[in-house]
C-alpha cells in the first residue's frame, strides 16, 4: 500500500522508546507514513531515529553536549523545543510531513505546544499528554487548532489502558491529516468577536454585507479559547481587517477569572499592523467558571448562569473605569488605523434599558472615561444607539466601505 499522508512523531526516544514505537506502527498499520524526531537530551533510542536529538539541537543554534552542560532540565527541554518547533516548520513547509503528533508528560507537553504553536492553522496537531485539558495548560501557549487525547496509564511502559489512547491518537491524527481542508486564502479574511445570538446579534447583518463584498469572515466565540485564536491568528498577520467587538474577555483577564485568553488580549491585530474596527460589547461583565464558587468580591452582585459552565456578573462603574484604561491602553500603540464603536444606549442585549442587567450609571461613567481616554491615533465613533441596534451595523460597515476605498483594507 503507498503511504498517502505522512506525520512526523516526536517524543524522548530515550524514555519512552516503547510507546513512540507503538504509536508509529499504528499510523504505518493504516496505511500512513512515519518521520521521528527524538527530542531527548541525556539517553539515546535503541533505534536511530530519522530526525535525531543532534540535530534537533543545532537546528535552535545549541548543541547537545551545551542542553547537558545546563544542568538543570528546564533550561535543556527549552533548548530542544526550540530546535523541534524550527525543524517541524520546516518539515512541513517543504511538503515533507501533513501532520505531527507529540507524546509525554510534563516535559513532553512543554515542548510539544511551542511545536504546535510553530506550525500554521490547518495543519493537524496531536498532542498525546498525561496533563492533557490540565489547568496548568495556559491559554496564550495554545494552538488555534490544537488536539490534545489524555494519555491514560501512561507514564511508565505499555499497557492496555494506555494503547487504547495511543491507538485512537494515532488514527486521529492519519484521519486528520487525510480529512483537513487547510483555509483558503482566496478573499481576503475579516476575524471578528462576540456571543451567541441571544447577546449580541451584529454578526448576523455583517457576515453576509461583509461576504457580499467579497470577504470572508470568521466569528470567534469570545469565551477564553476562541480569543486565543482569534489573538494567534492576528499575530500572524492573517486578517485584511479585525472587528474586535466583544473584547470582554480582557475583563475576565482583569479580574482573576479562569476563562481567560491570555494577557495580549487586544495586543496582536495592533502590533502586526491590522486595521482594527472595535467595540466594548460585554464590557460590563466578567464570565466565570459557572461550576466554581464565586469569587467574595463578586458575591453580591447581580449575576446570570447562562449554563452550568459560565456565570456572568456586573462590574461596579469603578471597574468598568478599569476596563475603559486598560482598553484605552491596549489599542494606542497601534500602527495602523482603529475606530472604537461605543454605542452609548448598551454594548449587550442584556443591559438594554429595562433589561435584568442594566445600569444607567454604570454605563454612562464607562462612556465618560472611553471619550476621555481614547488616544488621538484612535478614532471615536460614538453611537445614540444599541449595539444589537441597525444604527450599530451601518455605522460599521459605512466605516468598512471608506477604509477599502482609502486603501486601509485591502480588498
Amino acid at each position: 500500500m503507498g503511504h498517502d499522508k505522512t506525520i512526523l512523531v516526536v517524543g524522548t526516544y530515550d524514555t519512552k522508546d516503547d510507546e513512540l514505537t507503538y504509536l508509529s506502527d499504528r499510523i504505518l498499520a493504516q496505511g500512513g507514513a512515519v518521520l521521528s524526531m527524538d527530542v531527548s537530551v541525556l539517553g539515546d533510542p535503541t533505534v536511530p531515529t530519522d530526525i535525531s536529538k543532534h540535530a534537533v539541537a543545532k537546528a535552535g543554534g545549541h548543541s547537545i553536549q551545551e542542553a547537558i552542560a545546563a544542568d538543570n532540565e528546564n533550561i535543556a527541554m527549552q533548548i530542544m523545543a526550540k530546535g523541534a518547533s524550527l525543524t517541524a516548520l520546516d518539515l512541513y513547509q517543504t511538503g515533507a510531513i501533513d501532520g505531527v503528533i507529540i507524546l509525554g508528560g510534563t516535559m513532553g507537553t512543554d515542548l510539544a505546544l511551542d511545536v504546535c504553536a510553530a506550525l500554521p492553522l490547518g495543519v493537524p496537531k496531536y498532542v498525546v499528554s498525561t496533563v492533557s485539558f490540565s489547568a496548568m495548560l495556559p491559554p496564550e501557549r495554545l494552538a488555534a487548532d490544537i488536539q490534545m487525547i489524555l494519555w491514560a496509564g501512561g507514564l511508565y511502559g505499555l499497557n492496555s489502558v494506555c494503547k487504547s489512547s495511543l491507538s485512537q491518537a494515532a488514527g486521529a491524527v492519519l484521519g486528520a491529516a487525510r480529512a483537513v481542508e487547510p483555509p483558503k486564502r482566496d478573499r481576503p479574511l475579516i476575524g471578528m468577536t462576540s456571543f451567541g445570538k441571544t447577546i449580541l446579534r451584529y454578526m448576523v447583518t455583517l457576515k453576509p454585507e461583509l461576504e457580499k463584498r467579497g470577504f470572508e469572515v470568521a466569528v470567534f466565540h469570545a469565551t477564553g479559547m476562541g480569543g486565543r485564536a482569534f489573538e494567534s491568528l492576528a499575530s500572524q498577520g492573517a486578517f485584511a481587517c479585525v472587528m474586535d467587538f466583544a473584547p470582554q474577555e480582557l475583563c475576565n483577564w482583569m479580574f482573576g477569572s479562569g476563562i481567560t485568553a491570555g494577557a495580549d488580549r487586544l495586543t496582536n491585530a495592533g502590533r502586526a499592523g491590522i486595521p482594527q474596527m472595535v467595540a466594548p460589547a460585554c464590557y460590563d461583565l466578567v464570565d466565570l467558571i459557572g461550576w466554581q464558587e464565586v469569587p467574595e468580591r463578586f458575591k453580591d452582585r447581580e449575576s446570570h448562569a447562562h449554563n452550568r459552565l459560565l456565570t456572568s456578573v456586573v462590574l461596579n462603574l469603578e471597574e468598568r473605569k478599569m476596563v475603559a484604561r486598560e482598553l484605552s491602553k491596549r489599542l494606542e500603540p497601534s500602527s495602523a488605523p482603529v475606530a472604537f464603536f461605543l454605542p452609548t444606549l448598551g454594548c449587550n442585549e442584556w443591559d438594554r434599558h429595562g433589561g435584568p442587567l442594566a445600569d444607567k450609571d454604570g454605563l454612562q461613567g464607562f462612556v465618560a472615561e472611553i471619550e476621555n481616554l481614547l488616544s488621538k491615533n484612535v478614532e471615536l465613533v460614538k453611537l445614540d444607539c444599541h449595539i444589537n441596534d441597525k444604527a450599530f451595523h451601518d455605522a460599521v460597515l459605512k466605516r468598512f466601505d471608506d477604509w477599502v476605498e482609502k486603501g486601509f483594507i485591502k480588498a
